[in-house]
């Protein structure tokens, strides 16, 4: 009459292994959730941008002509 305590009723063993699997999933999707936005979250490029260099600005600036080659070389010769 008084069972195992977890089996009184007949029917305790089987509804509490379908609760510790849902307590597995759970878990697992919160440790799945979790890795997620570390990953996401703490990556340094997503807080701060990436600076440019030097001559990527001047290629920019001899791009769009605000500068003309032989500034250009001049300028780029300085950098380097």
């Amino acid at each position: 009459m008084w069972g195992w305590g977890w089996m009184q009723g007949g029917y305790g063993l089987p509804f509490w292994l379908v609760g510790a699997g849902f307590r597995l999933i759970f878990l697992a999707a919160l440790a799945a959730g979790i890795v997620f936005l570390i990953r996401r979250f703490g990556r340094q490029d997503w807080r701060r941008p990436r600076e440019e260099s030097p001559l990527e600005i001047l290629q920019k600036r001899y791009a769009r002509g605000e500068i003309d080659k032989e500034q250009y070389e001049e300028m780029k010769r300085n950098i380097g």
